[in-house]
């Protein structure tokens, strides 16, 4: 089973909250940014390539997301001071239906 990644990177600001609610030995500095690594599942995996098309993953398996979706990580992980975020993060960040027409397949209303 292939270990996949999203590196969420920490900034200043954000760095002292962090280490306040206890997680700073999940803290990995890589090429001078830090970063926290959070697991995913394929199945996770999957999703997120459906939701970015663009999205990359290096040697690693290891990813990056945009600026705001980074953010919206970070807030979870404050929020609920744990960084096993993945299943609250994965309907956050991956919505099936965007772009399709409120009047879908099956709901009647044609």
């Amino acid at each position: 089973m292939n270990n996949y990644h999203i590196n969420i990177v920490l900034n200043d600001k954000v760095m002292p909250i962090i280490e306040n609610i206890g997680l700073s030995d999940h803290i990995v500095d890589i090429q001078s940014t830090k970063i926290i690594p959070i697991e995913m599942s394929s199945k996770d995996h999957k999703k997120l390539m459906k939701a970015f098309c663009d999205l990359t993953f290096d040697e690693n398996n290891a990813c990056v997301l945009p600026k705001e979706k980074n953010e919206i990580l970070i807030n979870l992980i404050i929020q609920s001071q744990s960084i096993d975020i993945m299943k609250t993060a994965i309907m956050k960040l991956y919505n099936p239906l965007a772009g399709r027409d409120i009047f879908g397949r099956g709901t009647g209303c044609r």
